[in-house]
């Protein structure tokens, strides 16, 4: 298990666009289980390469639900369709919070870990994921869509009284 280190706001990697991976390879790999036990240490649903300063189009995402833990290498959103109204949080912006617009309904494209195309279609939350995942390979920030006066900045106390209120909800749902 490897810990990659986060990238955090202010960053300049976040605003970039990230490139197609073209080999999935061993070293990509690699980088998927990084992310996914990046994520997973730091209580996150979703984690993009930009976040642990790898400018490549790979995605790692865990709803902590059977058969919701995805790996994408190059995703699309090729359909979208409805409107919700979101908190929204990101690892890559510690202790903030806001409400976005994102779409109730996507159909990504993408490639698995063995370059097998996939096609994942995602509602509700796993929609909201796939829309943050992505838009952070477009370099573009969850920060930047939150609905004005929505944003809130909370402690790190009150931060971990809301993971654990989200981990003892996800423990109720199995």
């Amino acid at each position: 298990m490897a810990i990659r280190n986060l990238r955090y706001d202010g960053d300049e990697i976040l605003t970039k666009v990230s490139k197609e991976i073209d080999v999935i390879d061993e070293k990509i790999k690699e980088l998927a289980k990084d992310m996914m036990d990046t994520m997973h240490k730091y209580d996150g649903l979703g984690l993009a390469g930009p976040q642990v300063g790898i400018l490549k189009r790979i995605i790692v995402i865990d709803l902590y639900e059977e058969g919701m833990q995805f790996t994408l290498i190059n995703p699309v959103i090729i359909k979208s369709k409805g409107e919700q109204l979101v908190e929204e949080g990101c690892l890559s912006f510690p202790n903030k919070f806001g409400k976005v617009k994102r779409p109730k309904e996507v159909v990504v494209e993408a490639l698995d870990l063995e370059g097998r195309k996939v096609r994942i279609e995602g509602k509700d939350l796993l929609a909201q994921a796939l829309c943050h995942e992505i838009d952070h390979l477009n370099g573009n920030l969850f920060i930047e869509k939150v609905e004005e006066g929505s944003l809130e900045v909370i402690t790190p106390e009150q931060k971990v009284e809301r993971v654990d209120k989200k981990r003892e909800e996800r423990k109720n749902r199995k």
